[in-house]
């Protein structure tokens, strides 16, 4: 697989078809591999590329915890498009890479022909008990390694994928389990512990004019709140509601995962994905976190 050395850290990355871009990033307990069924499903008609986050082998793993945060996510993203002679590109992501995703838009929209915000803002309802949380499973990789784990991969929003599809949650498990026990302890302090909540992005979400399809699974409840959130600041965001889902949306449900994008790609592509009308003010919703 071809590498990229961005912001200093050699990054693995993979590409499939022709046509305008579209980049996935993976959520923290998956890798680019997560990806398969959509890049199979979209190199049919774009240029799918997808890659494994600082600390995600065979990428780099640094050991400095200053290395790791969203925000440095985010810029590693914009490192890669830039390797790549790529001016503008679809970029989505999955929880982690959700919120990779949105910080990138809000960072670099110019770049962004849309956005595809999945799962993202878990723990932005009560940052400080997440954080503990992250911190706590830190520590138990660092002394268990990666059976520390092994929770986490039968959590109440994982559950569902075990349930719908047995052998793509044994792919999910096996997977997660040969993470690099370093890259996902730092990762856990410094990308997911160590981000904003999405509540403090309130004004600049607000000024963010680009097309945004946010999706999250109706048993994804640390996420439901957030996503609804998103949907009543960013100007141009329509919101998919998943029924019986969970966090893993696009191992869950490939096939409406699949669907749903290529439409709001295609609205996009056709000019026919429209703004919130300026007299809804986004509905009730729109009052909260305000």
């Amino acid at each position: 697989m071809p590498r990229a050395t961005l912001n200093g850290v050699s990054i693995e990355y993979a590409e499939a078809g022709d046509g305008f871009p579209l980049v996935l990033c993976h959520e923290f307990g998956g890798s680019r591999e997560s990806w398969e069924s959509q890049v199979r499903f979209f190199s049919r008609r774009y240029r799918v590329i997808t890659y494994n986050a600082r600390g995600y082998p065979p990428s780099d793993v640094p050991d400095d915890p200053e290395a790791y945060s969203q925000e440095q996510a985010a810029a590693d993203l914009y490192e890669l498009l830039r390797h790549l002679a790529i001016e503008q590109a679809f970029v989505g992501g999955l929880s982690m890479g959700g919120s990779t995703t949105l910080q990138f838009g809000l960072d670099h929209p110019e770049m962004a022909r849309a956005l595809i915000v999945a799962g993202a803002g878990t723990g932005s309802t009560d940052p400080d008990r997440f954080r503990t949380e992250c911190a706590r499973l830190a520590d138990r990789i660092d002394a268990e390694g990666m059976d520390a784990m092994k929770a986490y991969a039968v959590g109440p929003t994982r559950i569902q994928l075990q349930r719908k599809d047995p052998t793509g949650w044994e792919e999910f498990a096996t997977l997660l389990a040969g993470h690099s026990p370093l890259g996902s302890a730092l990762t856990l302090r410094g990308v997911q512990g160590g981000r904003p909540p999405i509540y403090a992005f309130d004004e600049r979400l607000r000024a963010l004019d680009v097309p945004t399809l946010v999706m999250v699974g109706d048993e994804d409840a640390a996420a439901m709140e957030p996503s609804l959130f998103l949907k009543t600041r960013i100007e141009r965001a329509g919101l998919v509601v998943f029924p019986q889902t969970g966090h893993a949306m696009n191992l869950e449900e490939p096939d409406l995962f699949n669907r749903t994008v290529l439409d709001f790609l295609t609205a996009v592509e056709a000019g026919k994905w429209a703004s919130r009308p300026a007299s809804s003010g986004g509905g009730f919703l729109a009052t909260q976190k305000s």
